[in-house]
């Protein structure tokens, strides 16, 4: 029974440490004294991509060039920079690759258009077979005489 408890005791501990781990990326020497700065820093941080986890921002990445980029980050806050100027510089020297979001250009219409134009295809599809399925019910209504007249007048076009 005690095993059993411990088990869980330390399956608790575990799932607990995986939930809070990410809150453990940004480490208290990179937190900027000025307050607004620090919210700007995270914000921006929050829409980088760690370019070695790739499905992580740099704010929650505990990679050492994720430490990189937040310590980059708050450099060019220091500095006086906008944040669309920090977009910029980091997109200059990591391609658009380093945005978790991607800006809407000519390069990465596909990215943003192609699940809407499959949307659209499946719901177009979906419309044909509908309308497919009730001119098949609406034939089976007709009597024979009806569908040999049908059958002959479609085959006369």
């Amino acid at each position: 029974m005690k095993y059993r408890q411990l088990h869980q005791a330390m399956a608790a501990i575990a799932l607990l440490l995986f939930f809070v781990a990410p809150s453990f990326a940004v480490n208290p020497n990179e937190v900027l004294d000025n307050p607004t700065l620090e919210s700007r820093a995270r914000a921006i941080s929050a829409e980088l991509r760690c370019l070695v986890c790739q499905n992580q921002s740099i704010d929650n990445s505990d990679a050492e060039l994720a430490k990189d980029l937040r310590l980059l980050v708050r450099e060019h806050l220091k500095a006086g920079e906008s944040d669309a100027q920090i977009y910029d510089f980091l997109v200059a020297r990591y391609g658009e690759f380093v945005l978790l979001k991607p800006r809407l250009q000519e390069r990465t219409l596909l990215l943003w258009f192609a699940p809407l134009f499959l949307l659209g295809l499946g719901a177009l599809m979906l419309l044909i077979q509908y309308r497919k399925s009730n001119i098949s019910n609406a034939l089976t209504e007709l009597s024979d005489s009806e569908k040999e007249r049908v059958a002959k007048l479609v085959s006369d076009q």
